[in-house]
């Protein structure tokens, strides 16, 4: 297949690497705003560079991959619909959850695919424990709990884009504690401080959080974030039921150090960021991606999944500015007439 790449910054180049080494992938084609980035990944990858969108989809590909800046996600994608070329966005769906909603409606009928990039189902071991959920083995799931600890904070030019630390960072973990809970959210309680670099007080975000989701059926997402986790990248998954409980994320690679005598578990060299931690789960993720280009499955997260997750962030950031507890449909006043036009969201696998 040949498969188009728009935005080639952090995450952008990591994928142009995964995409390039992938068999199911003849040719790579990457467009950038920066014509360095362009040269550069065309140079070590083997990819096609071209300067603009318009030429990456004249140029006869299968597929697109947006790893573009969250404000440009919403006219990328319809660019591609308009294209009639399936497409796989990064998260979130956009930068606010009125447009993302205003998205979804553009998108109506047009039959080509979408699917939003949450790679954390795509994670064996998390895969594993939403398996464990949906066999009735951990009975009733009464608090799901999801960890995202980076190791040092993004550049301020990042952060000046990036929509927040609930939009940009715990929007992973709203998606996941999400699917694997099979509920929808319908509240937040979230707070979050500043301690370290000042830019994220003057962009009005913070650089740690926390936020308890509470779930239509009753289960409760307890979300932890931070942008200064010194001893490595630390992405966890717990879900504790009535009958068991099971993990993700805790293996030898663990960034933590016990302090029970004694204690040698993890033993292993810390995961450093989302480029070793998630290779994997990337890699599965655009597998299915070309199964949905292709036309052999439908797209398993859609833009309605995003959104949802997009709602639960908005609902945070809105939560952590006013000190109470904020129901989805505070900030999600659009989610009954998507609903009415798409009907019920699923959570696929």
């Amino acid at each position: 297949m040949r498969i188009g790449l728009i935005g080639l910054g952090r995450i952008g180049a990591f994928h142009a690497g995964t995409l390039s080494d992938m068999p199911a992938i003849d040719s790579l084609v990457v467009t950038d705003l920066v014509p360095d980035r362009i040269k550069d990944v065309a140079d070590r990858r083997g990819a096609e560079g071209v300067d603009s969108v318009d030429a990456l989809l004249a140029a006869g590909v299968d597929g697109v991959i947006i790893a573009a800046s969250t404000g440009a996600h919403p006219d990328l994608i319809l660019s591609c619909v308009a294209a009639g070329v399936p497409v796989l966005c990064e998260k979130p769906v956009a930068p606010s959850g009125a447009d993302g909603a205003a998205l979804l409606r553009r998108l109506a009928g047009t039959g080509v695919p979408v699917q939003i990039g949450f790679q954390r189902r795509y994670d064996a071991g998390i895969a594993a424990a939403r398996a464990a959920v949906e066999s009735g083995e951990l009975g009733r799931i009464t608090t799901v709990r999801s960890t995202t600890l980076d190791p040092a904070p993004p550049s301020e030019e990042y952060i000046a884009g990036s929509g927040g630390m609930f939009r940009d960072c715990g929007v992973h973990d709203f998606d996941i504690v999400r699917w694997i809970t099979g509920q929808e959210a319908v509240e937040v309680y979230a707070t979050g401080s500043n301690g370290g670099a000042a830019f994220f007080r003057e962009y009005g975000d913070v650089d740690t959080s926390a936020a308890i989701v509470t779930f239509a059926g009753g289960a409760l997402g307890v979300v932890s974030n931070t942008r200064y986790n010194g001893r490595g990248y630390d992405v966890r998954l717990e879900v504790h039921g009535s009958r068991d409980s099971v993990a993700a994320g805790i293996d030898d690679r663990w960034p933590i150090r016990s302090t029970e005598p004694g204690a040698t578990h993890p033993g292993g060299e810390p995961h450093r960021f989302f480029m070793d931690r998630f290779e994997p789960a990337f890699r599965a993720e655009f597998e299915t991606f070309l199964e949905v280009a292709a036309g052999k499955r439908p797209s398993p997260c859609t833009v309605a999944d995003g959104l949802e997750a997009d709602w639960i962030a908005e609902a945070c950031t809105r939560s952590a500015a006013e000190r109470r507890p904020v129901r989805i449909e505070e900030v999600g006043v659009l989610r009954g007439s998507v609903a009415r036009v798409f009907g019920p969201f699923h959570l696929q696998v």
